[in-house]
């Protein structure tokens, strides 16, 4: 009998085998989604990721951040050495390319072993084979990096250790409110790529009580594989923590990126001190240290959670609302379960779906058809009231203020900050700050991007934030030459739903109107500001110029005049009577009298000019004078004007210990509370004052 034919079916008879995938495989074979694109950008996002979380530890608690970043660089040896690998090779064509040409030191000892055999690379003698050029020297490229993070924040649990940085997508942060991350990935990719390229496990030391963990990560599995996890009395009160892994890097290449996302996340977090120390072994000269001194004790408040938007729902959402909510009915669900829907409109939804209230007694009796009608509705009902703004944490003005003259140390900054705002359901603020001049500034535009306070330095060209202070601010109406003056655009944007382009969070698309036309007006509000700054800036260039162009001239100025009266003293001498027709020409009556009154001054210089009173030197002498004369008056003038128009400085920062809430003025983004406080100067490039005088006015003061 002939043998039976299997049936092909689910790829059976193809070699195919249908497999799962956890979270923690998925990533570790896709590390670019996150960031982990390659050796030098790997080392900058797990700096990254790091730093954000100790970010979040410190803010949190209220606590003003103090975090401390210490990178060791090791080679291949000083690596092999920590992990207790002997390298001894054996087989030394092993490590020949084809052709026999060895990159490698094992290729070096084969190329030496010819050599002293008498037989070159190509088979030939040495005596009659040209020389071989020696190998340039390349940098450092590839190496391993001791990496340790160290924060003065809230600590971590000692039972959560394990699930809070050994198992892929699991976090904390997820809500409708403004986090830093949402995915529950980030120290996660760290230690996956720790696991991928040094095979070592991380350790974090943390404090309630001192809690040391030792852990690795089942990648198949997604669950952490804990080494060691020990506890211990806090004897020395000491809070917060301290995470250690080694990994593979490049420092070369990515040492100008590191050192650009510090300095950009000491404009955005002035409260934080920040403190980068780079040691190299083998080249201890390429040492560094980077540090960032706090500039501000106020700290944004902490943004809390709020129900979703009925505009951002889908069916998902919607399902996931109603398998946790306890309503009874429908009318129930929406008020209670969704933001800005009040008892009178859900009733008019419920109509506009074509149902009785009786229809629908429990919402999770609902049908998908019913489920995705009510979801229709919701989405285009235009009569919700805009999302709460309180699920945000902007930085403020103020502190943003600080971080740019703190870091910059520009010539002039304004800040503004645009109205809240929304986009498909999610709310959104957007500050923004422009700056002339400041030390290491490029001609140009220089535009700074934060994303939820993250410094975001990649595919800049392609942000929102560039290309509407490329292409849609015209600079020259606001007296800013675009391509000769060093400008500095900052634009931080806060939501509860940063529309990133891409996976990696790099940049923001400018395809969202609602967030491209906010950001216009920010930048366009700070662009008024120093509009008025340029201009007396210019009137005073001007009058410099003025004076300087005067003064240029009255060398030349004063021997002319000299040269004329001489000239006129000596047709006087040879004309005594008084007929020179030059010094006394034929006139008409008027124009005769007219000269007979000038004639007894031009009779008085000539005669100072006779006794020598009258000299070039003199004359230079009293044209600039006159000219110092002019210039006082003017500046004298101009500050009387600014003098007038001058307006008392008014700050706003958070307020603390004030217990009198008879007057406070209560609003979704903050609390205004009036209190007497001396006048607090402008911030200053050094140190900040305290102008205190008793008749000094009071100002406000709030609570962002």
């Amino acid at each position: 009998m002939p043998p039976k034919k299997k049936k092909v079916g689910d790829g059976e008879g193809r070699g195919e085998i249908q497999r799962q995938k956890s979270p923690a495989e998925f990533f570790a074979d896709n590390q670019a989604i996150a960031g982990f694109d390659n050796y030098g950008k790997s080392l900058y996002t797990s700096i990254r990721e790091l730093v954000e979380n100790s970010l979040d530890a410190c803010e949190s608690i209220g606590v003003l951040p103090t975090i401390q970043v210490y990178i060791e660089e090791l080679n291949q040896d000083e690596f092999n050495k920590i992990r207790g690998i002997s390298v001894a090779t054996k087989d030394v064509e092993l490590f020949q390319q084809k052709g026999g040409k060895g990159n490698s030191s094992a290729g070096a000892v084969s190329s030496a072993k010819k050599k002293k055999a008498g037989v070159n690379g190509s088979g030939g003698n040495d005596k009659d084979s040209k020389p071989t050029k020696t190998p340039r020297k390349k940098a450092s490229q590839e190496g391993y990096f001791q990496l340790k993070v160290k924060d003065n924040g809230c600590g971590m649990n000692h039972e959560k250790i394990p699930d809070l940085l050994g198992r892929v997508l699991s976090g904390s942060k997820y809500g409708v409110r403004q986090t830093r991350g949402k995915f529950g990935l980030g120290a996660k990719m760290a230690l996956i790529w720790s696991k991928k390229s040094t095979g070592v496990p991380i350790k974090i030391t943390t404090a309630h009580s001192v809690s040391i963990c030792v852990l690795d990560i089942n990648i198949t599995n997604n669950c952490p594989n804990i080494i060691q996890h020990t506890k211990s009395k806090n004897t020395t009160e000491w809070v917060g923590t301290e995470l250690e892994l080694l990994i593979a890097g490049n420092w070369t290449t990515y040492r100008s990126r590191i050192v650009s996302y510090f300095q950009q996340l000491a404009i955005i977090t002035p409260y934080c001190q920040l403190e980068l120390v780079y040691e190299n072994r083998s080249e201890p000269q390429r040492n560094m240290t980077l540090r960032h001194d706090r500039r501000s004790e106020q700290m944004p408040p902490l943004p809390r959670e709020i129900k979703h938007h009925p505009s951002s729902v889908n069916n998902i959402i919607v399902s996931q609302l109603i398998e946790r909510s306890n309503c009874k009915t429908i009318i129930d669900f929406l008020t209670k379960e969704l933001s800005c829907v009040t008892r009178p409109l859900a009733q008019r939804i419920v109509t506009e779906c074509g149902w009785d209230e009786d229809d629908i007694v429990n919402p999770s009796d609902m049908t998908s058809r019913q489920l995705t009608k009510l979801v229709q509705v919701l989405r285009t009902v235009k009569m919700f009231k805009a999302p709460d703004g309180s699920c945000l944490s902007p930085l403020g003005e103020y502190n943003l203020n600080l971080g740019i003259r703190k870091v910059l140390e520009p010539e002039f900054v304004a800040t503004a900050r645009d109205k809240p705002s929304a986009y498909e359901g999610h709310p959104f603020l957007v500050e923004a700050a422009v700056s002339l001049g400041g030390k290491e500034a490029k001609d140009g535009l220089n535009v700074v991007r934060f994303a939820n306070r993250i410094p975001l330095l990649f595919e800049g060209g392609a942000d929102v934030c560039t290309r509407v202070a490329n292409n849609k601010i015209k600079w020259s109406l606001y007296k800013i030459d675009q391509k000769r003056d060093r400008i500095g655009v900052f634009v931080s944007i806060v939501s509860t739903k940063i529309p990133y382009k891409g996976t990696g969070k790099e940049y923001i698309g400018d395809d969202i109107t609602e967030i491209s036309v906010s950001v216009k007006k920010a930048i366009q509000s700070c662009c008024q500001q120093l509009r008025v700054h340029l201009l007396k800036r210019n009137a005073l260039r001007n009058q410099k110029d003025r004076r300087s162009k005067l003064v240029k001239y009255i060398p030349d100025v004063s021997r002319s005049l000299y040269t004329l009266l001489d000239g006129m003293r000596k047709r006087r001498e040879e004309h005594p009577s008084g007929d020179d027709p030059m010094s006394s020409p034929r006139k008409r009556p008027r124009q005769e009298q007219q000269w007979q009154g000038q004639r007894k001054h031009v009779d008085s210089v000539l005669g100072l000019l006779e006794k020598g009173e009258i000299t070039a030197s003199v004359l230079k002498k009293r044209l600039e004078e006159a000219v110092d004369v002019q210039n006082l008056v003017e500046e004298e003038e101009e500050a009387k004007k600014s003098h007038s128009k001058e307006a008392i400085p008014l700050y706003i920062k958070p307020i603390f210990d004030c217990d009198n809430a008879e007057h406070d003025i209560e609003h979704p983004l903050f609390t205004f509370r009036p209190i007497i406080y001396p006048r607090i100067s402008p911030p200053s490039k050094g140190k900040d004052t305290t102008i205190k005088t008793e008749d000094d006015p009071w100002i406000m003061e709030g609570l962002y």
